[in-house]
């Protein structure tokens, strides 16, 4: 077994002890009202989008989410806070130099020992999540199931659906496709984004992302019948014939989006291993982006 693969199949129970731990973690996450970035670098951009979606939809306050080397600094915020895995990532730590004494940050890692502890004002950390592979699954989930409970959001029943994910066998026929396209709606757009980097990372996979209601707008003329398009949460009206008509396979996300995501973990190892490929050592990257001065 690789490392991703026993990373991405203990989430549920990471899930679970995140949701617990939220309430010791509410002092240094976003209060109700604060205007607030969520910042993070690939896959924490990501799971960034989700969070922002998800904490204006609960009604909590603005929020934004930017890629750390693109955040604005001519803006205002109350909070800015910051999603690193490994701590050492030279864009979120340089932004976090830069904020020090102007806004409040608090960054959620999963390593102690490393430059973001003094660098921010307050951490979450989440050792127990942290992981040996370069391609992040259940630090990445469980950081957004930490501040989805932080929101009221969360559910023993998203646990469930984990569990369901890593149990049931994946579409037959899935792992041979040409092509992925991944859709989603409100929160799970950040899902979708981070589900076609799995693939492109993992498994060297042609895959594309967008907001359900945009893929209409030109890039379902990709699909064929040797291509996938999988949406997660509920699909706009007339969505999934249209994509079935183009005899492409439509693959209707039933478990919470957070679980579809683990599902689309599981393929990105699947396809990887169908190729030749190893998950927890993809070309060209490394487990932290650390730039040379």
């Amino acid at each position: 077994m690789t490392h991703v693969e026993d990373e991405l199949s203990s989430q549920p129970e990471c899930w679970s002890r995140a949701a617990a731990q939220a309430p010791s973690h509410a002092p240094v996450l976003p209060a109700a009202g604060e205007r607030v970035a969520v910042v993070g670098c690939g896959t924490s951009y990501f799971m960034a989008q989700a969070v922002a979606a998800l904490r204006e939809d609960a009604c909590q306050g603005e929020t934004d989410a930017f890629a750390a080397s693109e955040f604005p600094h001519h803006r205002a915020y109350d909070r800015v806070v910051a999603l690193t895995r490994s701590g050492t990532t030279t864009e979120v730590l340089d932004l976090l130099g830069r904020l020090k004494g102007r806004t409040r940050t608090t960054a959620v890692t999963a390593d102690p020992a490393t430059p973001v502890m003094s660098l921010a004002d307050e951490t979450a950390v989440l050792d127990y999540a942290d992981e040996r592979s370069v391609v992040q699954t259940r630090f990445a989930t469980t950081a957004l199931t930490l501040l989805r409970a932080h929101l009221g959001l969360h559910t023993d029943a998203v646990v469930e659906d984990g569990r369901t994910a890593l149990a049931d066998p994946l579409p037959e026929g899935l792992v041979d496709r040409a092509q992925f396209t991944f859709l989603g709606r409100g929160w799970s757009v950040g899902l979708a984004n981070e589900a076609a980097l799995k693939m492109r990372e993992a498994a060297l996979a042609w895959t594309e992302a967008y907001p359900a209601m945009e893929y209409r707008h030109g890039p379902i003329s990709i699909t064929t019948s040797t291509t996938a398009t999988w949406m997660f949460g509920d699909a706009p009206e007339g969505l999934a014939r249209q994509v079935r008509d183009t005899g492409g396979l439509w693959i209707e996300g039933t478990l919470d989006p957070l679980a579809e995501l683990v599902r689309v973990q599981r393929l990105a190892v699947a396809v990887a291993a169908a190729r030749g490929l190893d998950p927890d050592r993809p070309r060209h990257l490394t487990r932290s982006v650390v730039l040379a001065p």
